[in-house]
């Protein structure tokens, strides 16, 4: 799993993630509109999608969310506008 930091630090310098598609990270996400503004106000990412395929799959079951830490709601797939 992809931390904030190490997310922050890739988009940074325009590094891809491990996802399909360049500077698109998939994390554990608790839905929070002002941890969302926070990331979008530190490093200009914003939530893309909420990918189907792996919700379904209930891959966020037991994980915590990337950015707060508590229990996360769903993957979130989060990435730059370019």
């Amino acid at each position: 799993n992809t931390t904030y930091e190490e997310m922050k630090k890739a988009l940074e310098s325009d590094e891809a993630s491990m996802y399909p598609g360049a500077g698109l990270f998939l994390v554990p996400w608790k839905c929070d509109a002002t941890n969302e503004e926070k990331i979008k106000e530190e490093c200009k990412a914003t939530i893309r999608c909420y990918p189907t395929d792996v919700n379904e799959m209930g891959m966020a079951e037991g994980k915590k969310c990337f950015y707060s830490g508590e229990d996360a709601t769903h993957m979130a797939l989060f990435g730059r506008a370019f």
